[in-house]
């Protein structure tokens, strides 16, 4: 009995032994399996396409003493940003970017390295009706005449050779999901007559149609065209934007088309000027342009002409104070050290 008793025992230490082996092996095998889920995750996480989003944003203006809205910000380039991204972001085209960075990579912008974004805007000299699109700053404002405020989004606009009209029109059609009638001259290219909605849809999810023929204003399935110089004449908005401006414009609503790429604004008193390249070749001297310009402005003899060249030369987007005496300016500092 007792060499029972024994061998008894001794089976339980093995026994024991291989339950403690079990447990370190289960207790393995669950970080393991934990740690590569963790990871898993992580790499999910950074590999997950940035969802971008957007709220109505209204900025009170004044005709003529407030016509500067916004204001500018500051930026730290976080790393895998790209400045599309942060464009993007900030409710800013390609253009906006690539005229004050002209040197930095898009893709690869230096991480860590603090940017200007310009985030403020001189409205265009229009009727200030309901729906203005400025064609050398590819912008678009939306006027409420009624609460004295405006909304403003960038857009991506006629590529050369298809340039966007310009001229006063109206909203004559509005479509949710629509399907895009190809044109002829494309349709070998796409291999149909009419693409139905979906993501490859060049409308994106909403088209506004404005009386100039085939022409609209819409959504699109390329993004990154916003800013840039992309379309048949159509007038393409991120995709956040236009499911904002879709509900609130009614059909009939104006719609100006001007050619402006110099601007003058109004602020507390300053006054600023925002510039931009003369994009479809219309102006065939840019100086003499913005000279004439400024003799037109009533506010001319207050100019700081040196500052106003220094503006007019860069055309880079970024208002910048030219009050004449005015003590110097932020925005003229960034624009100078852009270059």
């Amino acid at each position: 009995m007792y060499g029972n008793w024994c061998e008894t025992v001794q089976n339980c230490g093995i026994l024991g032994k291989q339950l403690m082996r079990l447990k370190r092996v289960a207790g393995l095998w669950f970080f393991l399996m934990f740690t590569l889920l963790f990871y898993s995750f992580v790499f999910a996480e950074e590999d997950k396409e940035e969802v971008f989003s957007a709220s109505v944003q209204k900025f009170e203006y004044r005709i003529p003493d407030l016509t500067v809205v916004g204001s500018p910000r500051w930026y730290n380039i976080k790393p895998k940003d790209t400045l599309l991204d942060i464009a993007r972001r900030n409710g800013l085209g390609y253009n906006s970017v690539d005229l004050l960075f002209p040197k930095m990579d898009a893709w690869i912008p230096p991480k860590g390295k603090r940017i200007f974004i310009p985030t403020f805007w001189v409205l265009p000299p229009s009727q200030h009706y309901q729906l203005v699109i400025n064609i050398p700053e590819l912008r678009l404002y939306f006027f409420d005449q009624r609460s004295s405020t405006v909304q403003t989004y960038p857009i991506g606009i006629g590529d050369e050779g298809w340039e966007s009209p310009l001229g006063s029109f109206f909203v004559n059609e509005k479509r949710p999901n629509p399907s895009w009638y190809v044109p002829v001259s494309l349709q070998e290219k796409y291999g149909m007559a009419v693409m139905p909605p979906g993501p490859e849809n060049p409308l994106g999810e909403f088209v506004m149609k404005f009386s100039a023929g085939a022409y609209g204003v819409h959504g699109t399935a390329m993004p990154w065209g916003v800013g840039r110089l992309v379309s048949h004449g159509c007038i393409r908005c991120y995709p956040e934007h236009i499911r904002i401006l879709y509900p609130q414009v009614p059909i009939g609503t104006k719609l100006e088309i001007i050619y402006e790429p110099l601007k003058f604004g109004q602020k507390n008193g300053r006054i600023l000027v925002q510039a931009f390249p003369d994009v479809y070749k219309k102006i065939p001297d840019y100086a003499r342009y913005a000279f004439d310009k400024l003799a037109q402005y009533p506010l001319a003899k207050d100019v700081d002409q040196k500052k106003f060249m220094v503006a007019m030369s860069l055309q880079n987007g970024v208002p910048t104070d030219v009050t004449r005496n005015a003590y110097e300016d932020d925005s003229l500092k960034v624009a100078e050290m852009t270059q």
